[in-house]
């Protein structure tokens, strides 16, 4: 009696599981291309996509329209609370943090922010923005708004240890706690996309908050968007 024959599609889903089992593709990266699939395999796309398709069911990659297929990564924790530490945050959650500086300037504030740290409408601010990265992947991209008058040194300190917890500590503020937290959906813009290695449209989440020191002043007004598929915000009372 004839065995049955394994369709081909369920073959390349197969072979493309051991790939990803052996590490050859790791959480993040991007899969060739259907042309190229079909191209190694011999076969049509639609075959390819079948494939595909059979592997994002299992939850072993995911699709971004616009963009391909990438291998599915764990979501990282994400503890919002009290005391929000990125370093620790991450090195908690067993991931190797890293940050990318885009930009340190001075400037006047807006009224939002103005009204946001307490501060005169005539008053300038520093503006920190960065990418935040766990493992090599980019996780979020945030903005960091403080009164400069108070901290005229945190842009050098920030751009000697890039540590928010650091520079103010060496400004005189031993220890901070987030006062707010506002979490909204929303859509990734171009830019928001490029940064965080998105198609333009995909869902992230932004964190709106206040930190202040121990007599309730603001420090630092902050603004993150999140890679929806990549972080888990929790909720913490620490």
């Amino acid at each position: 009696m004839t065995a049955p024959r394994t369709p081909i599609w369920k073959s390349i889903a197969d072979t493309l599981t051991r790939e990803i089992a052996s590490r050859q593709y790791v959480p993040g990266d991007k899969l060739p291309t259907e042309a190229a699939l079909s191209a190694r395999f011999g076969v049509n796309r639609h075959t390819v996509r079948r494939g595909l398709s059979d592997l994002a069911e299992q939850g072993l990659i995911h699709t971004r329209r616009g963009a391909g297929a990438f291998v599915a990564s764990t979501p990282t924790d994400y503890p919002i609370g009290r005391r929000v530490r990125f370093h620790q945050n991450l090195r908690a959650a067993g991931r190797d943090p890293a940050k990318e500086v885009l930009r340190i300037e001075t400037r006047a504030a807006s009224e939002h922010e103005a009204d946001r740290l307490d501060i005169p409408t005539t008053s300038v601010v520093h503006i920190y923005e960065g990418l935040s990265y766990a493992d090599e992947q980019p996780i979020a991209l945030f903005e960091s708004i403080f009164p400069a008058d108070r901290f005229p040194d945190l842009p050098a300190l920030l751009k000697d240890s890039g540590s928010v917890t650091a520079a103010l500590s060496a400004q005189g503020v031993a220890d901070y706690t987030r006062a707010s937290t506002r979490i909204t959906a929303t859509r990734a813009t171009a830019t928001q996309a490029l940064h965080l290695r998105l198609s333009e449209g995909a869902p992230i989440l932004r964190s709106v908050g206040i930190n202040v020191d121990a007599h309730s002043r603001p420090v630092e007004f902050g603004r993150t968007w999140f890679a929806g598929d990549r972080v888990t915000l929790t909720i913490s009372d620490l």
